[in-house]
């Protein structure tokens, strides 16, 4: 891993010594760079996306970087169903925006008071940027941050600020990065910085599945040596999720999925028992498993359906956990009294309850020890203007995580 990572600085080296000003046009200081990226006009559209391309490959113009702000070259971005719930209109938001949150790169330039990055720097990107003042982060809960959440549903950087045109109008970010693009300014309070360099393909998927999923178990749930648990809804999430239950010390680790072939990749990273939620019975046979339920059961699809069955699955005293994003309108049945008489707990879990700057370096350190085989969640690469085609996938329950590469 090492050699790799040497490998790696030196393939970058040229790019990181580049003078950064000979990529702005010629002129003002203040005028933009050109970059490539993957813009959303319109929500809703309707599939097949290789044929309605609701996605536009379009040369953008991007500001230079502002106070507490990075310029980066995005080396590989993944496609999420996050990204795929604002392309079908499950999440309104307003447009035009480039999407684009599971992500990492190579620092480019750094605006003003950034003085703990350098160009060359890898970084992964975190969808909720941190201010650093509000209750939430000074309680040591940053995925909360109030002035993050206000940001990104602004479509905002932290600043306040959109550093993206075209055609002369304002381009939403998406969760303050927009990572489908060549390059993007982004805060500073929005990424981390690789001390030892990660195969971008690897690192990118840090940014969500692995905080989302792995914490989840981590943090949210605490899971420990000798625990059972339960994971409902095997995506990138969810596998994510499996590995960090292994690499905790679960004794138990049940996968739920529909498809067979997410059953298998279950076990392969570490699950004890597999079962197809589509399987009639499929409750009662995880119950006379586990003789009795899990003390932990994660729920990582989103739905009534498989809220209902982690929540059914767990045993008394245990907890059950949600950290997918279902639709607004989402509603499950939760029994009051089997709440109280088993003394049950139910929680959110927003972005796996990470401290990114924390947990980001243990989760690497974990994955170069081969403990957290996240290289296993990769599907495939795309370039970019095969996205749409890798959303196609995606909504399908074809693959697990497609990643895009930038030359």
């Amino acid at each position: 891993m090492a050699t790799a990572a040497k490998a790696a600085s030196k393939a970058w080296m040229p790019l990181s010594r580049q003078n950064s000003s000979a990529l702005r046009r010629e002129g003002d200081e203040r005028m933009s760079l050109k970059t490539k990226a993957a813009l959303l006009l319109k929500q809703g559209v309707e599939g097949p996306y290789a044929q309605s391309k609701p996605i536009e490959i379009a040369e953008i113009d991007l500001a230079p970087p502002g106070d507490e702000e990075v310029l980066v070259k995005v080396t590989a971005a993944a496609l999420c169903h996050t990204d795929l719930s604002f392309i079908s209109g499950d999440r309104p938001k307003e447009m035009p925006m480039v999407l684009g949150h599971e992500a990492c790169g190579e620092v480019l330039e750094v605006g003003g008071r950034v003085s703990d990055l350098s160009a060359g720097d890898q970084v992964i990107f975190s969808f909720m940027p941190r201010c650093g003042h509000c209750p939430e982060c000074i309680d040591g809960r940053p995925v909360l941050c109030e002035e993050g959440t206000k940001a990104n549903a602004a479509g905002t950087l932290l600043s306040g600020h959109r550093r993206m045109q075209h055609k002369g109008k304002n381009i939403h970010h998406q969760a303050g990065l927009s990572a489908f693009s060549e390059m993007v300014v982004v805060s500073r309070h929005s990424l981390i910085k690789v001390d030892d360099p990660v195969e971008p393909t690897h690192a990118a998927l840090f940014g969500c599945a692995v905080l989302t999923g792995g914490g989840a178990v981590a943090n949210s749930a605490g899971v420990s040596i000798g625990d059972t648990v339960a994971v409902v809804g095997l995506g990138g999430v969810g596998l994510s999720s499996v590995m960090m239950a292994r690499a905790c010390g679960a004794r138990e680790i049940i996968g739920i999925d529909v498809n067979d072939d997410k059953l298998a990749q279950a076990k392969e990273l570490g699950a004890t028992a597999t079962f197809n939620a589509r399987d009639e019975g499929c409750v009662e046979a995880v119950l006379e498993h586990t003789k009795g339920g899990v003390q932990y059961a994660l729920e990582m699809a989103g739905v009534p359906s498989t809220m209902e069955m982690a929540y059914a699955i767990t045993r008394r005293g245990g907890t059950t956990i949600t950290a997918s994003l279902a639709r607004n309108d989402t509603i499950w049945n939760l029994p009051p009294v089997s709440l109280v008489a088993g003394e049950r707990t139910v929680k959110g879990s927003y972005f796996g309850s990470s401290v990114p700057t924390r947990d980001v370096p243990r989760y690497l350190d974990l994955f170069r020890q081969g403990r957290l085989p996240v290289e296993k969640l990769l599907s495939g690469t795309l370039s970019l203007d095969q996205i749409n085609e890798g959303f196609d996938k995606l909504a399908a329950g074809a693959v697990t995580r497609q990643v895009i590469t930038f030359d």
